[in-house]
């Protein structure tokens, strides 16, 4: 399921350097940023989340200003729980579990 989030990053890139990104929904596959118009498919960067820590995702879409990324790896349901609890502190906007 994906989370709504607002939550500003910086990714590091390997040819472009840090990269700021604004993600707007996450899940324990990936996130998608609003803000994509320096990347381009296939692109690889790594980013830092609150709990799961360092984690490297690949653009797999990218439509107009948006962008989706996989991460390498499936976060596991409890960190991505304590994660989404950390990244939306209105337990309204929260899914329910």
């Amino acid at each position: 399921a994906r989370h709504p989030v607002d939550v500003p990053v910086i990714a590091e890139h390997r040819e472009r350097g840090d990269v700021k990104l604004h993600v707007s929904n996450i899940s324990a596959h990936g996130f998608m940023v609003d803000d994509a118009n320096s990347l381009g498919r296939g692109d690889r960067v790594v980013v830092r989340f609150p709990v799961i820590g360092r984690i490297e995702a690949f653009v797999i879409w990218i439509q107009d200003d948006r962008a989706g990324f996989q991460f390498e790896r499936i976060i596991r349901y409890d960190d991505f729980m304590a994660m989404i609890d950390t990244l939306q502190p209105n337990p309204r906007l929260r899914k329910s579990r």
